[in-house]
């Protein structure tokens, strides 16, 4: 599909058959989603310029994310979507200054442009060059970007409080529930990880954006290259900070599960020094020699039998006084 969006903030979708045989002056942004081939070929011939293909997006060297063809600059970055449905992936977005107007080329729904979009049609007429309306979806990427950095400490801090409870709470819990927390922990440790990576293809471009002959003649375009540099820089720190508080929580939970499992193999530990005594007085009554001078006694069972008990109260009661229990 190709979107093709007015200077006053006015948008339609263009079909290859209907097409007229230029783009107005007016059209200031083009966006191809999930263009099919028909939709690339037309949008190629309609521009003049040969855009990045599916594949090219993949490509993760630098010369191919980033480069400049005449008067046409080519940049690549990644961005984070699929945040709301549990599973955050990578998406590779190509952005194209030709001209006058930015093309976007994208196989997936990152939310940052759908606010964009309707950002577009509250201020009709507000940006008229492509490098300014770049500049600021960008900026709206960027501010996207904290929402989920945001998102993933709301949920670091919901899970810390589902680990660190008290005591009287930590026994209520079901068998096996921090264990479950382990893929929770997994998931956010994902959400952030993608938002680093996404944060550091981001700093690239704009890095390269800035260094642009076009944008340094722009000031404003100028001015919020330089804005959305600090804040791409701020939240790598953050998110950085987060990645470390889950390292944290994964660190914490896995000592839980541990103490935990020490604590089960306590009790079997202890079960068996306490039931060591009686076994040794019942082994050594049930030896099968001829003279054993208890045996002929008439209180000889009821006393074996007092002394095993007594010899499983003396280690209990030792254990208890210890704190073992």
């Amino acid at each position: 599909m190709i979107r093709a969006y007015r200077i006053d903030g006015s948008a339609e979708i263009l079909q290859p058959a209907e097409t007229p045989f230029n783009f107005g002056d007016d059209i200031i942004w083009i966006d191809l989603i999930s263009p099919d081939l028909d939709e690339e070929h037309m949008a190629e011939r309609l521009l003049g310029v040969q855009l990045p293909t599916r594949e090219d997006l993949k490509d993760i060297e630098p010369s191919s994310r980033l480069y400049v063809e005449g008067d046409t600059v080519f940049m690549t970055a990644s961005l984070v979507c699929h945040v709301e449905k549990g599973f955050p992936e990578l998406a590779d977005v190509a952005f194209v200054l030709t001209g006058n107007r930015l093309v976007t080329i994208r196989y997936s729904e990152p939310r940052a442009f759908a606010l964009f979009s309707g950002s577009l049609l509250r201020m009709p007429g507000k940006y008229t060059t492509g490098a300014e309306l770049m500049s600021r979806l960008l900026e709206t990427i960027v501010d996207r970007t904290a929402e989920i950095l945001e998102l993933a400490v709301n949920r670091v801090d919901a899970l810390s409080r589902d680990v660190f409870v008290d005591h009287q709470a930590a026994k209520r819990r079901p068998p096996r529930y921090l264990e479950g927390k382990l893929l929770d922990i997994s998931s956010h440790h994902r959400l952030v990880s993608k938002t680093r990576d996404s944060l550091v293809t981001l700093s690239r471009l704009v890095t390269f954006l800035s260094s642009l002959p076009n944008i340094k003649k722009d000031r404003e375009a100028e001015d919020l290259c330089q804005i959305v540099v600090r804040d791409i820089q701020s939240l790598s720190e953050h998110a950085a900070f987060v990645s470390n508080n889950i390292t944290f929580m994964l660190d914490a939970s896995l000592g839980l599960i541990s103490v935990e499992q020490n604590a089960i193999i306590k009790i079997f530990s202890i079960a068996s020094v306490v039931f060591l005594p009686p076994t040794l007085v019942a082994s050594i009554y049930g030896m099968n020699f001829q003279v054993m001078p208890e045996l002929g006694w008439n209180f000889g069972y009821p006393m074996a039998l007092m002394a095993m008990l007594l010899s499983a109260i003396f280690p209990f009661l030792f254990f208890r006084w210890k704190g073992w229990l």
